[in-house]
Parts: structure tokens; sequence; C-alpha cells
């Protein structure tokens, strides 16, 4: 990833990889983006991102960039994702969490504001229930696994259908060349950690803000999932980004990372705030 250090990182005899921007060290902002410069101040943490079941830190790229811009932001690729070994037991959820604060606290990173998409939803949302006081806001994109959708087949047709309605090209490129370097062993042994996860009832747990941010066609993350999940979360908000699909953070990225400034507590575009207030 172009600006950020990369590092091996390691905890529990599990290997990953962070991929870290100190703010201001992305470069100059891209065309249409509504991060405003300078906004940094607003927000006491470091922005975390993690990212779904089979991928790696390469989707969430754009938006990591965008956000380096005005916030220390970190990405994570978790064991077994991307070009990290594989470990030689199935992880659970929470084994996930537990990883992120472990390897964040041995790089020294403080208060953390965790933004997961997909199952990275469930691996945030786990995180910050196992600590809550280091975690000032949670941002579930994309999350998993609706209700009404829960067997492999739906899950496996609702993804065909964003791929092919809703995806760009690019996005495709980046998601699917990633499910081949996780490869399939890795990858059937997380889906069924991630099948059996029960976010709608662990949400209820979360008395931390948590926005629920979905691409306004996700034919995966539901706005009536999204709904119920807003709705059942303590401190729940819902934010849907217009003309995405499921990767929204890399088909709507200057959306996206407005979204989460003005959640997290900087300033965002008007139109961004304005779709806050109405959530």
């Amino acid at each position: 990833m172009k600006g950020a250090v990369a590092t091996d990182v390691e905890a529990g005899g599990l290997h990953g990889r962070m991929y870290t921007s100190r703010a201001g060290t992305a470069g100059p902002p891209e065309a249409g983006s509504a991060v405003p410069p300078g906004a940094a101040e607003g927000l006491p943490a470091t922005v975390v991102l993690i990212h779904g079941i089979g991928v790696s830190h390469r989707y969430l790229a754009r938006l990591h960039r965008v956000l380096a811009r005005t916030v220390d932001t970190v990405s994570l690729d978790l064991p077994g994702f991307g070009s990290t070994p594989h470990p030689d037991r199935q992880l659970t959820v929470a084994d996930h969490g537990a990883f992120i604060h472990d390897v964040l606290d041995r790089a020294g990173v403080g208060r953390r504001v965790l933004v997961g998409h997909s199952m990275g939803a469930q691996f945030v949302l786990e995180a910050a229930l196992q600590r809550p006081d280091q975690v000032p806001h949670v941002v579930l994109m994309g999350p998993v696994v609706d209700v009404r959708n829960r067997t492999v087949l739906r899950q496996m047709l609702a993804l065909s259908k964003d791929a092919l309605m809703f995806e760009t090209p690019g996005s495709n490129a980046v998601v699917f060349s990633d499910y081949l370097r996780c490869g399939p062993g890795w990858y059937l042994k997380q889906l069924r950690v991630m099948m059996n996860y029960r976010t709608e009832d662990n949400i209820r747990r979360l008395n931390t803000p948590v926005m629920i941010l979905r691409g306004e066609s996700d034919p995966i993350a539901t706005g009536e999932w999204c709904r119920i999940l807003a709705r059942r979360a303590p401190a729940g908000k819902l934010v849907e980004i217009p003309g995405c699909g499921h990767v929204v953070q890399h088909t709507g990225t200057a959306q996206v990372a407005d979204a989460i400034s003005a959640f997290t507590g900087l300033p965002g575009s008007d139109a961004t705030q304005q779709t806050l207030n109405r959530g």
C-alpha cells in the first residue's frame, strides 16, 4: 500500500501484517474527496480497518489513503489472509478480536476506532465487546450474516449478484484475486465461523456508539438487515451510500470516509452530515 509502513506482526503464535500511515502522509487529496484538510484534531484515536473473509487490506486501500490524510490509520491483514501464513487451527471471531487488540497494543496504538467490513464487522464487534474502554466508536460496513439469508447457498447467490450487478471490474479484481490467495481450505474454515456468529444478538451488548454503513444496493447486507442491527444496538445509527454495492469502501470511498469522519467527530461534508442526522 503506497505511503504506508508494512510490518509483520505476531501474537499468540498467530501471524499477520500491519499497514500504518501517520496523518498527513497519504499525499494530495483525490478528486471528489470529502475529507477536509486539518480535520485530525477532532479524533483522539487511530482508525483501524479490518477486512472480511477471504480478502485483505487491498480492498480497503482507497479508504485507508483518504482517511490517512487527516488521522493516523492502520489496516491489518489477519492470520491466514492476504500473504500471511495459514494458522494450524480454526480461529473463532473472538480469536480474531483478541489478535487485533494484541498487535495494536504491541505497536503502541492507544484508543482505536474499529472499522470492519463484511465478516470484518463481526471481528470488530467482538473486539469492541472485549475492550470497550479502548474503542470510542465502531463502524460496521456491510455487516453479515443476514438472518433471512443464513445459508451458504444464499450467501453465495447474494455475492454473485453483487459482483455481477453492483461492483466495478476493479473491485471484483481485487476481491477475487484475494480469494485465490486465501485458498479454499482456509476460506471454508472461516466461512463456518462466519455463518455461526450471531451479529444480531451480540450487538445488543455493545454500548459503544456504532454506525451501520452499507451500500444502498448491497444484496449481502440488505437494508432491512442493517435496520435490525441499528435498532438493536443501544447506540446505533444507519448510513446508506447511494449507488454502491457490498464493497462500498472501494466504490464509494469519499462518501464512506466522510461518513466515518462525521460519525467519529471529524467534520464531514454537508451532504453526509444531513444523511447522519436523518439516520
